[in-house]
Parts: structure tokens; sequence; C-alpha cells
């Protein structure tokens, strides 16, 4: 007997000229430094267009890191911080997305992979709404927040200095905008074959 379950998705793409992805650190105890990373994209599918049943799978090239300071890009870019050499990719894979609270806010739970190192982490999505452009395109738009500590993945540079405290806090603030456009729906089909013996 076979049974086939069929379930349609949206995919998505993320409009990269209409997306970052950026975080900032506390520097000297005193002020913060800025930076972003340049190249990534992701694999994103929903149920019709419901976000709480998003799965998302994100890539980040390491390499493609800038602060606005050369020489500190290769530092970040060396084995002190995010040794891009032996781990190219940065990677967050959605498992569950919570329901919206009265402002509109979601908690947005994945497994962050830095440096060979996977930790499951909680971020904050803010969802802009769903419009079309005078394109006809169809877009989704977001603000994602999160708060982690880099030593959790192995990223443990530091250096004090001489009034006290360190160079590089260990709390990163992360802040993405992302867009999403809508590709289009196709059908998952599942097929379940069981065999019945006489």
């Amino acid at each position: 007997m076979e049974t086939t379950d069929v379930t349609t998705k949206t995919k998505w793409s993320i409009d990269q000229a209409h997306s970052e992805i950026d975080f900032k650190v506390r520097h000297l105890m005193i002020a913060h430094v800025k930076g972003e990373f340049k190249t990534f994209d992701a694999s994103i599918y929903t149920t019709a267009k419901d976000f709480e049943t998003a799965e998302i799978d994100l890539w980040i090239d390491a390499s493609s890191i800038t602060t606005g300071d050369a020489k500190r890009d290769e530092h970040l870019k060396s084995a002190d911080f995010f040794d891009v050499q032996n781990h190219k990719q940065i990677t967050f894979t959605s498992s569950t997305i919570g329901k919206s609270d009265p402002d509109g806010n979601h908690e947005l739970w994945g497994e962050l992979t830095m440096r060979g190192v996977s930790k499951n982490v909680k971020l904050n999505v803010q969802f802009g709404g769903i419009l079309k452009d005078p394109w006809g395109n169809e877009k989704a738009g977001f603000t994602v927040t999160g708060k982690i500590n880099r030593s959790d993945w192995g990223l443990i540079w530091n250096t004090s200095i001489e009034a006290g405290g360190v160079m590089v806090s260990e709390e990163v603030t992360i802040s993405c905008e992302v867009e999403l456009t809508n590709i289009g729906q196709k059908d998952l089909t599942m097929l379940l074959e069981n065999s019945s013996r006489n």
C-alpha cells in the first residue's frame, strides 16, 4: 500500500542589496567596534507564507569580514579569531521559532557553528511584514538581534590593558537586517511504502 503526503513549501531568497549581517564588540572597555560580513546566503522554506514554520540554513563567508581597518580585518581572519584558512564558513541552522509576542517579536533558536564548534543560540526576530515591490516581487522583512559570548566558539584572543580590564569584550552583539524575496512554491512529496505479506 502506498500513501502520498504532499506539503507545499514556499522558497525564499535573501535580497543581497537590502540585507546586512552586522556585529559589534566593546573595545578598550569604553567604546564599540562595528563590523559586518559582506558575503552570505541562505536556503529558507516556509509552509505557505507562515514564517513560524521557517526552515533556515544560513552560511557566511568568514573571510568577508570587514571592520573598516585592513590590519584589524587580517587579524580577525587569523587563527587568533575566525581562522578562515581552516574554517571558511560560519553557519546557522534553525530549530524552532516561537510564537509572536504582543510587539511582534519571535524567539529564534538554532545551531551556530564557527571554527568547527556548534552551539545552540537564541536570537530575537522582529517581523516587518510582507508586501509587493513596484516590480511585483513579494518581499518579507526582518530584524534579527542577539548576543553571544565569542569564547564559547574558541575566539579567545585578548590582551590586558594598563588601566585594568581587557582590550576586547567577550560579548558580541549581533544585528541583522534581512529582506527576503518569494521565489515560488514547490511540492515536497514524501512517499511512504508499506508492504504487506500474504
